[in-house]
């Protein structure tokens, strides 16, 4: 079981846990299905190919959930994902890696809860950001 992240061990500047995925053309026919996004260079490569792409492309709301994923991974049970924000830059590929990383930019105390906001971002292999954006979680106080 992974230790609860408490907002006393978090600090502005901190990184967040990073998160590599890999997907796959099955998993971007899977995401189009799940959220209706049949736009044909997510899965068809000669579509794509004749739109001057070098393939087919990772949908950008995929890359965006990845980056959800990261944050809730590093949050634990116990936080809770507020808000998250992502525009898209860059694209991604089947097959490459793409690395979710963020890092924390200020913590606050509001009506009782316990806010940390940060900047988030995936780059590709080349380790250039494909999606950036910004999040605000909560987490519990800690002893």
């Amino acid at each position: 079981m992974t230790k609860q992240l408490a907002y006393k061990d978090v600090n502005a500047g901190d990184g967040i846990t990073p998160l590599v995925k890999k997907p796959t053309s099955k998993q971007l026919v899977v995401w189009a299905g799940a959220v209706g996004d049949y736009t044909p260079i997510h899965y068809d490569k000669d579509f794509a190919l004749s739109r001057g792409l070098s393939g087919v492309i990772v949908q950008g709301q995929l890359v965006g959930a990845f980056l959800g994923q990261m944050l809730t991974d590093w949050l634990g049970e116990k936080g809770e994902l507020k808000k998250l924000s992502c525009s898209y830059k860059g694209m991604n590929y089947p097959g490459e890696a793409l690395t979710c990383k963020g890092e924390v930019t200020r913590k606050y105390d509001k009506d009782g809860e316990h806010f940390i906001e940060c900047k988030i971002w995936a780059e590709n292999p080349k380790g250039e950001k494909t999606a950036s954006g910004r999040a605000t979680v909560t987490l519990p106080a800690g002893g």
